[in-house]
């Protein structure tokens, strides 16, 4: 949004700043196309965790530094990237994603440039996505031998499995009009931040207890088969209603008038 930054702290390769009520959590790896280290993963992990335990921070904004690129996914150029201690099950970069899904508050991926691997998973454990025209979108991989393999686990259900296959099996990229067309991203417009303005602009006037409770919900029941779906929300909506922001916003909606959100 406009407002002018404030309370920023500057990791060496992520900069983090609250502009307004919103989190931005830029990778500032330019150089480097604003690859993943390890810094960049503890940093994000660390910034995630405060943004959820936080209830003035209501929304967070995932990007890159500069206009090349979002996230050219793990840094081949340290050579280390895939060098993991067989003897530890839990790995880095799919403990982000972890963490990720267990958040309630909507991450937001700004997407100014070339998203590709690991940066295609920043892109899909984020809730809603924009994206500069000129962004492109692959999942190279296969060049160099490897898979996309931890990313799947957040495409799957983000693009059509034929699309999916064809860019993990080619390697090749897609525009950011076909990003859109498949549904990969909310907006595209040659001016990303127009397209992010208009999506924190419609989101932040709304209740944040019906937002914090709400994604949890829709995250809940992503992996749920029918049965046990509807049967957790509708117990999810008695709770819903139980909210003040809920009394509030119906009680606005009768007198017609803006609600004022108590976020409780």
């Amino acid at each position: 949004m406009a407002e002018a930054p404030a309370l920023h702290s500057h990791h060496q390769e992520l900069r983090e700043e609250m502009r307004g009520p919103v989190m931005w959590l830029t990778v500032d790896r330019e150089e480097r196309r604003n690859a993943i280290s390890p810094g960049v993963l503890a940093a994000l992990s660390s910034a995630l965790s405060r943004a959820g335990a936080d209830r003035t921070v209501r929304a967070v904004v995932i990007t890159g530094a500069g206009t090349r690129a979002f996230c050219a996914g793990a840094d081949l150029q340290a050579g280390a990237s895939f060098r993991f201690d067989p003897a530890e099950p839990y790995q880095g970069f799919a403990n982000l994603l972890r963490q990720a899904r267990q958040l309630t508050v909507p991450l937001v991926a700004r997407v100014n440039g070339a998203c590709m691997a690991g940066g295609m998973g920043l892109l899909g454990m984020c809730d809603m996505a924009v994206a500069g025209s000129h962004a492109v979108f692959g999942l190279p991989e296969v060049k160099v031998g490897l898979f996309p393999a931890q990313v799947l686990s957040v495409l799957g259900n983000l693009l059509p499995r034929r699309v999916l296959a064809q860019m993990c099996l080619t390697g090749e990229p897609i525009t950011a009009a076909q990003a859109l067309e498949h549904g990969l991203v909310n907006r595209v417009s040659e001016d990303v931040d127009e397209s992010l303005d208009w999506l924190l602009g419609r989101m932040l006037d709304k209740s944040p207890a019906a937002i914090r409770r709400g994604l949890y919900t829709m995250k809940k029941i992503e992996a749920m088969a029918f049965e046990e779906s509807i049967a957790f929300t509708e117990s999810q909506i008695g709770l819903f209603a139980l909210t003040e922001d809920a009394a509030e916003g119906q009680l606005a909606f009768r007198e017609k008038r803006k609600p004022q959100w108590s976020g409780r």
